[in-house]
C-alpha cells in the first residue's frame, strides 16, 4: 500500500470529525505559513501547512459582515479575482459564516498544492476586496509523509520501509511475523533502542494482544493517546514478557511530517459514536449528529463486489426489513471509488421495476438522500462515509431521532450486475436500538485512544529508574577474573535510583514499571532430561550455550512457565537440573553472545536465587529482593553490569522434522548442530558456600525464563558413580571459522541405545 491510497481513510476521518464541530486546541499544526494580515472585517488567524494539500487556520476571526466572503487561493502572488474558490471545513461551497478564533481545516481543490499556489486570501467576490491574506513562500517545503527503515529481526520479521505518514500515524508495509512468540507487542519509547519501560502501540485492530502472524502484511498503526513521532526515539517488536527486542528501527529527530487529525482538534473517540454490527467482518457503523443532518461512516471487512448497509428498521420498535430506510455502500476495488446510495426497503426482493429492495431514484428521481462524502479501502477494509438528513426528505425516508432510541437494520452482502443489492449473506437477526442523540459514546476498537488495558495489564509503576544496559565485550577465556562473590543488592538499588535513565514515556517519565508475567503452562509429558550429578563432570566445568526450547515436549513442559523460542543448554542439555556441592569452585564457560546492540542474539549468563532471571530489566523494588552469586559486578556508580558474556553459540535443529515429532530428548539431540560466532568464550566462576540457598538459578542477565535450577547440596557420596550406568560422550562438532569446544554430554543407558 502505498502513502497515496492511505490518504483516504485520513481524510475520511477528517470529515466525519470536522461536521461533528470537533475542534480543540492543539500544539502540533504543521509547518507555520504566516499569520493573516487584518484587513477587514476583523479577520486574523494562523495559517499552518498540514500537508501539500491542506490548511489549518489556528484561530481564526472573521465577523460574518461580508456580502459575499469566501475562502480563495491564487497561482498568482496578487489577492484578486483570478484565484478560486475553496470549500469551506464542511465541504460547502457557499459563503463563509461568522468565525470566532476557531480551527479551521482547509482543503485545495483537485490538482492544486502548495507547490502551485503563492497566496492564501479571504475574498468578498461582490466587491472585489481582499479581507486578510498569507503569502506562500517560494518552493515551500511542506509537510508530508516521510520513509523510514525497515522492520528487520528475528523470528523472520521483515517490511518494507515503514512510512510515518503523519504524527501518530504509521504505516508498515508488507510486514512480515511468523507469530510464534508468546508476548510480542508493537512498541515504541524514548531513546534510541526498546526496553521494558516503553509503550505498546495497539495493532491495527485498535487491540493490545500477542501479536499474530503477519505474512507480507501492510499494517496502520496509531499512537497511543497523545503520544507523537516527536516524543520517541525508536519503534519496534518487543516480547514483554520476556524482555526480547524482536527488531527496532529508529524515528529520526526533526521530521516535518503532518499532524494528526487529534492533533488538529479532531478527537472521534470523544465526538464520534461507534458501535460495532457484526464482529466476524469488523462490520461498524460510526456516527455524528451535526445540526439537521447525520454524518454517518460505514468501515467492513468486505469481499471484492460486497456491499454493506445500514439505517433505520421499518417499525421504530422491532426489527423489521420492511419499509426501512438504509445507505447502501460499497467501494469498487479497482478504481478505490466509493458509492454511497439511499435505498427504500419496499418488499424482500431484488430490486425490479419499483418493487422490491431499490435505490430511492427507481422510485422517483432525484429523491436520493444520501450525500457520499470519501471513501477508501485499506488493508481490505472497505470505508465509506456519508451524510443524510435527520428529517425525511420524501415518503421514502424515515425520520432520526435524537431524543430516544430506534430500532436499526443492517446487512452484507453481493452486488448484482447492475451494482445493487442481491440478496444478503449477513444481516440483522434479533431488535436491535441505537440512540442516535446520545453523548457520544465509541464501542470500537479506537487506536487513537489509549486502551484501558494498558492501565490495567502492568503493575503500578514505581518511581525508581533501572540501570542501564551494560556494553561489556569483554572476552577473555580462563578464570582469572575477579568476581564478587554476591550483589548487595540493597547498596545497587540505593544507588540506581540516583542514576538517571532516559525515559521511555512521553516527556520526560523516568517511571520504571515491572514486566507482566506470562500465563502458566501444565507440566505434563515432558522429556525426560538427565540431571547433572553432583559428582559429573570432575573438573566442574560446564560448557553454556544457547539452543531451541524443544517444542511442549521441552522447556515449558519442564518448568511450567511458556518459553519464547530459546533457552540455555547446559553440557548439550536442555536446562538440566545442576546438582553442586558447597566448598567446590566451578567454572562455567559462557557462549551466550557478548554484542548488547542485538539485543535477541545477547545473553549474559548469571547465577541467582531469582526463578525468573532478567535482572537487568526489574524494578528497583524487585532487585531489592534478588540475590546474585555469579555472573555481575556493582560498578562504580551502582549500576549492576553482566560479566558472563562470551561469543554466541547456538545449538540448531536439522532436518525437516519438527521438535514435537520426538518421543525422547535422546532422539532430538542428535538433529543438534552446534553453530557459533567468531570470537572467544567468556568464563566465570563460582564457589558456593553456606550463605548459598539449597536451590538456585542459572538465568540471562537481560532476557526472562531461559534458565532452570541448581541444586546445591552441602556433601556429595561420589561412592554412588559406581552403580552409575555407562555413560556416553557426544561431542560437539568441529566448526571451520573456529575451534570448537568438545562438550561431553551425558545420558544415561537404557539397553543399547541413547533414549
Amino acid at each position: 500500500m502505498t502513502t497515496a491510497t492511505m490518504r483516504p481513510i485520513v481524510v475520511a476521518f477528517v470529515i466525519i470529525c470536522w461536521i461533528a464541530g470537533a475542534v480543540y486546541g492543539a500544539p502540533y499544526y504543521g509547518k507555520f505559513l504566516g499569520k493573516l494580515s487584518e484587513l477587514h472585517h476583523g479577520v486574523s488567524g494562523e495559517v499552518y501547512a498540514v500537508d501539500g494539500r491542506t490548511l489549518y487556520l489556528k484561530d481564526f476571526t472573521y465577523d460574518g459582515q461580508g456580502p459575499a466572503a469566501y475562502f480563495y487561493a491564487s497561482t498568482g502572488r496578487t489577492a484578486d479575482r483570478s484565484g478560486f474558490r475553496l470549500k469551506d471545513e464542511n465541504g460547502s461551497p457557499e459563503v463563509i459564516r461568522k468565525y470566532r478564533k476557531e480551527g479551521v481545516t482547509l482543503t485545495l481543490p483537485e490538482g492544486k498544492t502548495l507547490n502551485n499556489i503563492k497566496i492564501f486570501y479571504v475574498w468578498c467576490e461582490e466587491f472585489e476586496v481582499n479581507f486578510g491574506d498569507v503569502k506562500i513562500p517560494r518552493n515551500f517545503d511542506y509537510p508530508r509523509p516521510q520513509k523510514i527503515d525497515a522492520l528487520k529481526g528475528v523470528h523472520g520479521i521483515s517490511s518494507d520501509p515503514i512510512v510515518l505518514v503523519d504524527a501518530q500515524t504509521l504505516l508498515v508495509p508488507n510486514l512480515s511475523y511468523d507469530g510464534e512468540a508468546p508476548d510480542a507487542k508493537f512498541w515504541v519509547g524514548r531513546g534510541a533502542k526498546p526496553s521494558p519501560q516503553g509503550i505498546r502501540v495497539p495493532d491495527e485492530n485498535g487491540k493490545e494482544v500477542p501479536l499474530r502472524r503477519y505474512d507480507h502484511k501492510t499494517v496502520v498503526l496509531t499512537l497511543p493517546g497523545d503520544l507523537t513521532v516527536f516524543d520517541i526515539g525508536h519503534f519496534g517488536i518487543w516480547c514483554e514478557a520476556f524482555t526480547v527486542d524482536f527488531g527496532h528501527v529508529q524515528i529520526p529527530s526533526n521530521l516535518n511530517v503532518p499532524p494528526s487529525l487529534k492533533m488538529l482538534g479532531v478527537s472521534p473517540q470523544s465526538k464520534l459514536n461507534c458501535e460495532v454490527l457484526y464482529d466476524d467482518l469488523a462490520f461498524e457503523v460510526r456516527w455524528a449528529v451535526a445540526g439537521d443532518s447525520i454524518v454517518l461512516q460505514l468501515v467492513a471487512k468486505l469481499e471484492d463486489r460486497e456491499y454493506m448497509s445500514f439505517g433505520l428498521s421499518g417499525d421504530d420498535s422491532r426489527n423489521e426489513m420492511i419499509g426501512g430506510d438504509v445507505a447502501v455502500a460499497w467501494v469498487d476495488r479497482d478504481t478505490l471509488k466509493g458509492s454511497a446510495e439511499d435505498y427504500y426497503l419496499e418488499s424482500k426482493s431484488q430490486c425490479t421495476g419499483r418493487t422490491g429492495a431499490c435505490p430511492d431514484n427507481r422510485f422517483r428521481e432525484n429523491s436520493n438522500d444520501v450525500r457520499p462524502l470519501n471513501s477508501a479501502m485499506v488493508n481490505g477494509y472497505s470505508i465509506v462515509t456519508y451524510q443524510r438528513p435527520l428529517k425525511p426528505s420524501d415518503e421514502f425516508d424515515r425520520q432520526i431521532h435524537t431524543n430516544r432510541s430506534q430500532a436499526v437494520i443492517w446487512a452484507i452482502g453481493p452486488l448484482n450486475e447492475r451494482n445493487e443489492v442481491s440478496f444478503h449473506t449477513h444481516y440483522t437477526k434479533s431488535d436491535l436500538f441505537l440512540d442516535f442523540g446520545r453523548p457520544a459514546k465509541w464501542n470500537c476498537p479506537m487506536p487513537e485512544a489509549e486502551q484501558p488495558s494498558m492501565r490495567t495489564q502492568a503493575p503500578p509503576a514505581t518511581t525508581t529508574a533501572a540501570p542501564s544496559r551494560s556494553r561489556n565485550t569483554e572476552r577473555r577465556r580462563g578464570g582469572n577474573r575477579k568476581e564478587a562473590p554476591a550483589v548487595d543488592n540493597e547498596r545497587s538499588a540505593s544507588r540506581t535510583r540516583q542514576t538517571e535513565r532516559r525515559g521511555n514515556t512521553k516527556r520526560g517519565n523516568n517511571n520504571v514499571r515491572a514486566v507482566p508475567t506470562p500465563a502458566p503452562v501444565a507440566k505434563r509429558n515432558a522429556w525426560d532430561i538427565p540431571s547433572i550429578k553432583c559428582y559429573e563432570p570432575e573438573d566442574g566445568v560446564f560448557y553454556a550455550q544457547m539452543g531451541p526450547t524443544g517444542g511442549k515436549r521441552g522447556y515449558s513442559a519442564i518448568t511450567g512457565h511458556v518459553g519464547w523460542g530459546i533457552s540455555w543448554y547446559i553440557n548439550g542439555l536442555l536446562i538440566p537440573e545442576i546438582n553442586v556441592v558447597r566448598g567446590k569452585t566451578y567454572t562455567f564457560v559462557v557462549e551466550g553472545g557478548f554484542d548488547p546492540e542485538i539485543a535477541a542474539k545477547y545473553h549474559p549468563f548469571y547465577i541467582t536465587d531469582d526463578s525468573v532471571g532478567g535482572y537487568e530489566y526489574k524494578t528497583a523494588e524487585e532487585k531489592k529482593n534478588v540475590r546474585i552469586f555469579a555472573g555481575a559486578l556493582v560498578a562504580k556508580d551502582g549500576t549492576v553490569k553482566p560479566t558472563g558474556t562470551g561469543r554466541l553459540c547456538h545449538w540448531t535443529q536439522q532436518g525437516d522434522l519438527e521438535a514435537d515429532d520426538f518421543e525422547s530428548f535422546g532422539a532430538y539431540q542428535r538433529t543438534l548442530e552446534l553453530k557459533c560466532d567468531q570470537g572467544e568464550p567468556g568464563v566465570i566462576q563460582w564457589t558456593p558456600d553456606r550463605n548459598t540457598p539449597d536451590t538456585v538459578y542459572y538465568q540471562c542477565f537481560t532476557h526472562r525464563y531461559l534458565g532452570w535450577k541448581i541444586n546445591v547440596h552441602d556433601s556429595c557420596d561420589e561412592q554412588t558413580a559406581a552403580s552409575e550406568p555407562e555413560a556416553s560422550v557426544v561431542p560437539a562438532p568441529d566448526l571451520e571459522e573456529s575451534p570448537s569446544i568438545r562438550i561431553e554430554t551425558r545420558f544415561q543407558k537404557r539397553g543399547s541405545s541413547l533414549p
